[in-house]
């Protein structure tokens, strides 16, 4: 199928493309990487009267690290990010992400703030954005506000972000400093860059001695938006990852309030009792592998 007909717009600049959406509202989308958005449109899932082209706003392409943490601009495509020695340092839990995210070829399109935005919620960013606590600035008419990932995600390909809004960065703390940090990120799908079917993402800070002081727990693929474990979180605090019966009720705590429904690709039922396992591992991972010094 062919998209419906609409109208072009090459944006120079951050305000050209507010302009444009404050003028169109919901009959204007932004295309940044287009890996979600095109296919949406050949399918006439979505019928845009105007595109607004980002991509070639220079302002927009950027990854850089601070002290106060990461930020990464609406044009930097999800390969660059995967490269960036900076969100390695920073941010590993996002580069441990994007390696299940897709293929190559649509990382090499695909931007990191677009599938914020996209909000799909069986995708690795949007869990890991929730897991990092992180940012998303956006623009509008009336100046630029943040929005906390914790309330960027509404419902299924929906955000908090208005129509006549554009994303223009994301931004991601430093992780505590003096604490160690572990980190994985695991998924089951029915082929490698395939969206989950389930995932989870651990991001854990511990002491010297190995106790825990603080812990994050995501999982996608099991609601209409990525879910994070408080309650799982708070069982982990003053424990060890060493504890494997606490790791393991730490990952069915996680699970048990889940209602994943059921689809043509798998049960409500299956999610939650996978969602359970891949906690566990997620934890055992971040405690063997998965951890950096800060």
């Amino acid at each position: 199928m062919k998209p419906a007909p609409f109208d072009y717009v090459r944006a120079g600049s951050a305000g050209q493309a507010v302009a444009v959406l404050s003028e169109h509202g919901d009959d204007a989308k932004v295309l940044a990487g287009g890996q979600s958005l095109v296919a949406m449109m050949s399918m006439r899932l979505v019928r845009p009267t105007v595109l607004v082209d980002i991509a070639h706003i220079a302002d927009l392409n950027y990854v850089r690290a601070d002290a106060d943490g990461l930020r990464i601009g609406a044009g930097a495509t999800q390969s660059a990010v995967l490269r960036s020695p900076d969100v390695n340092r920073v941010a590993p839990l996002v580069p441990a992400a994007l390696r299940w995210a897709s293929h190559p070829a649509i990382r090499n399109r695909g931007t990191v703030v677009g599938s914020l935005v996209h909000a799909d919620p069986a995708a690795e960013l949007p869990a890991v954005a929730l897991a990092l606590d992180a940012e998303l600035v956006v623009q509008g008419p009336a100046g630029s506000r943040t929005i906390p990932a914790s309330e960027l995600f509404v419902t299924y390909l929906t955000t908090s972000v208005e129509p006549d809004e554009l994303a223009v960065e994301l931004r991601i703390p430093q992780p505590p400093p003096g604490l160690r940090s572990g980190h994985a990120f695991l998924e089951v799908s029915r082929r490698h860059g395939d969206f989950a079917l389930v995932a989870a993402g651990v991001n854990v800070a511990t002491d010297a001695s190995g106790r825990i002081e603080s812990a994050a727990i995501v999982m996608a693929g099991i609601g209409d938006t990525p879910v994070r474990a408080i309650q799982a979180e708070v069982m982990l605090a003053g424990g060890r990852l060493d504890d494997k019966t606490l790791l393991e009720d730490v990952g069915r705590a996680a699970a048990a309030d889940l209602s994943p429904t059921d689809d043509v690709h798998a049960s409500g039922r299956y999610r939650q009792r996978v969602a359970a396992v891949l906690v566990k591992r997620a934890l055992v991972q971040a405690t063997a592998g998965g951890r950096d010094e800060h």
